[in-house]
């Protein structure tokens, strides 16, 4: 069985739309669903804020390589375009964490693939990707560098800017039962 980290993001089209179809896509597997967040874009790029949330998922025949899979063909789905790095998408979905359990205990996933790299390397850095994982998972920890620490603590060192460009918004990625 493995558990991730998705993080997911949208700044064009119907933005929650997009994020809801990961949702839903994802729902058979979800273990946790964030609150919806509104973020300056990150990477020097002009463009529109980005909608962002962060799902945590867990499936018994899935390894990194599937969630990466999983979440690309969700991106085609929603028309998305890579072009220009750190730019304008329908969506965007992010490995940014992975652990398999094993008979000993969860082992977290590495790669220094260019196409999955695990942990994902600026998580770190992004506090759209940090505040909406501690809300879903309060002692989660993140390895940097070879050392593991609390999302909660690389949350609060990042620049106060960097914390106070992610608003939580009123929007929901749960669909209301009908």
């Amino acid at each position: 069985m493995s558990r991730a980290v998705l993080s997911i993001g949208s700044n064009l089209g119907d933005r929650l739309a997009h994020l809801r179809s990961v949702v839903d896509a994802m729902s058979p597997w979800l273990a946790g669903v964030s609150s919806v967040y509104s973020t300056a874009p990150w990477g020097g790029v002009p463009q529109q804020h980005y909608l962002n949330a962060v799902l945590l998922v867990e499936d018994p025949a899935a390894d990194a390589r599937d969630w990466l899979r999983r979440g690309q063909e969700l991106e085609q789905a929603a028309g998305r375009v890579r072009e220009v790095r750190w730019g304008a998408r329908t969506l965007d979905v992010d490995v940014v964490w992975c652990a398999e359990h094993r008979p000993e205990g969860l082992r977290v996933c590495r790669s220094t693939d260019p196409t999955l790299t695990l942990p994902h390397p600026q998580a770190h850095n992004r506090a759209f990707v940090l505040l909406p994982w501690a809300e879903i998972e309060p002692d989660a920890v993140l390895e940097v560098l070879g050392s593991p620490s609390p999302v909660r603590e690389l949350l609060a060192a990042l620049d106060p800017a960097e914390r106070e460009g992610v608003r939580l918004t009123e929007l929901t990625l749960r669909r209301a039962a009908s």
